[in-house]
């Protein structure tokens, strides 16, 4: 596999996991999970729903894949996605390497930035889709590594899938992903006068984490939780977010690196009180994207890994804040009833319980699983954390939108597919305006917009 790393800079040395090279496999399985990438990519726009809404087919089909999904889920979970995607359209014009950077931000032009990174793939790299990637997210001014946590990190985390299945569909899609959601957020690491020396210096990443949780001057920002809570917080209060993501000073990158991974799954399921129904979806992606930096790591400019993890926690501190400040309790994930249940036990419930379609349940549940194996577990509590999960979290809200640049709505409208799509408007807006929980719901009532919000996701 292809690595751009370069030996004169500080970096974070992670082995690869293991590269599930698809394209080429002989096994059915293997086979299976070839097309159905293939046919997303062909089929459905790598945005949806009026662009406000991330495809996360290739998501779970790779998760479900590596947990060992069979031949036969993996059709289903197609079938299932597939309901609720849209089909490619036209974009306003096309777009050329002379103008590519032009229409950055502007989702209007996802088909056109895909077609174009094509076209770069096909005519000037000999298909080597690594080439392509090395040109435009790694290699002159403002390259586009410097934002992939735009779009809730989606860009970062299809990157991941990328390497981690040496496709060149996904590495197309990923490069699409990144033009289209790239916004402001990537003058803070462009712009090396935004990383300052702290006056309160720390190494400890739960430390900061602390000291956001009690920060009185962030107390009454917002009222609700809400994707586009991040976009106020930077506008009006930059200095205060900038103040916390300087003090976390990294001095020894791989220990530093595994602490933030155990924060991430702190973030997700210590957050959450006991006999809670439902997890937090942008906390979800604190989780999944630190688990994509953890897949990139090994293939990516060593230069680039410290800003990749810094990258990551600028997103963990907006997303944090903006969902409210949850204190982080340990004591629930370790009441968790693990009793003789082992990592056997989640994937099974990962690839054939009741949310084996949900995307963000089955990745969630890999990435914990991912991290045990690079740091192990001796405390049991990625372990307890996935199975807690497995008991309560059997819903993974996903109400609000980021701030997603220039050619998408700002507040959810109105869906286009029927009864399924109204259920969801309804859901959007109890839960932005009113701060809803599905726990306050009759149990049919809870059961009906719980199956909606799994078709989606």
């Amino acid at each position: 596999m292809t690595s751009f790393s370069m030996a004169s800079y500080p970096s974070i040395d992670v082995p690869s996991v293991e590269i599930h090279d698809v394209e080429t496999a002989p096994e059915k399985r293997a086979r299976t999970l070839k097309h159905l990438l293939k046919a997303n990519h062909v089929n459905f726009a790598i945005l949806f729903h009026d662009l406000q809404f991330d495809n996360h087919m290739v998501h779970i089909l790779c998760s479900a894949y590596i947990l060992g999904a069979n031949e036969d889920h993996l059709n289903h979970i197609y079938t299932e996605m597939s309901k609720t995607l849209d089909a490619w359209t036209d974009s306003p014009a096309e777009i050329t390497d002379q103008d590519w950077r032009q229409f950055l931000g502007d989702r209007r032009y996802q088909r056109a930035y895909v077609d174009f990174f094509e076209d770069e793939l096909a005519l000037k790299h000999d298909y080597d889709w690594k080439l392509v990637v090395k040109e435009f997210f790694f290699e002159g001014e403002n390259p586009l590594i410097n934002c992939v946590i735009s779009g809730l990190g989606h860009p970062l985390i299809q990157l991941g899938y990328a390497f981690e299945f040496n496709s060149k569909e996904v590495a197309m899609e990923a490069l699409g992903l990144a033009a289209v959601s790239y916004n402001y957020l990537h003058k803070y690491s462009d712009d090396t006068s935004y990383t300052k020396p702290s006056e309160n210096p720390t190494t400890s990443i739960f430390e900061v984490l602390h000291r956001i949780g009690t920060d009185q001057r962030l107390d009454g920002i917002f009222k609700n939780k809400s994707g586009s809570n991040s976009t106020y917080l930077f506008e009006h209060h930059e200095s205060l977010v900038l103040e916390h993501w300087n003090s976390w000073t990294i001095e020894d990158p791989i220990k530093q690196f595994e602490e933030s991974q155990r924060a991430a799954v702190a973030l997700l399921a210590a957050t959450v009180e006991s006999g809670a129904e439902d997890y937090d979806f942008f906390l979800v992606h604190i989780l999944t994207t630190s688990h994509a930096v953890r897949i990139l790591l090994p293939f990516v400019p060593k230069k680039f890994h410290i800003g990749v993890v810094r990258q990551w926690f600028l997103l963990t501190i907006a997303v944090y804040i903006g969902q409210l400040r949850p204190k982080i309790d340990w004591t629930s994930v370790d009441k968790a009833p693990v009793g003789d249940k082992g990592w056997k036990y989640v994937v099974n419930k990962a690839v054939a319980g009741q949310w084996a379609t949900d995307a963000h349940y089955v990745k969630a549940l890999r990435a914990m699983k991912e991290a045990a194996s690079t740091w192990g577990d001796a405390d049991g509590q990625y372990l307890s954390s996935a199975v807690r999960r497995l008991y309560e979290g059997n819903n993974s809200l996903d109400f609000g939108v980021m701030e997603y640049g220039k050619g998408s709505n700002s507040s959810p409208t109105m869906p286009r597919k029927g009864h399924v799509s109204l259920l969801r408007c309804i859901c959007n807006v109890l839960y932005l305006e009113q701060g809803c929980s599905l726990l306050k719901m009759s149990a049919p009532a809870a059961k009906i917009l719980k199956n909606c919000v799994q078709l989606r996701n």
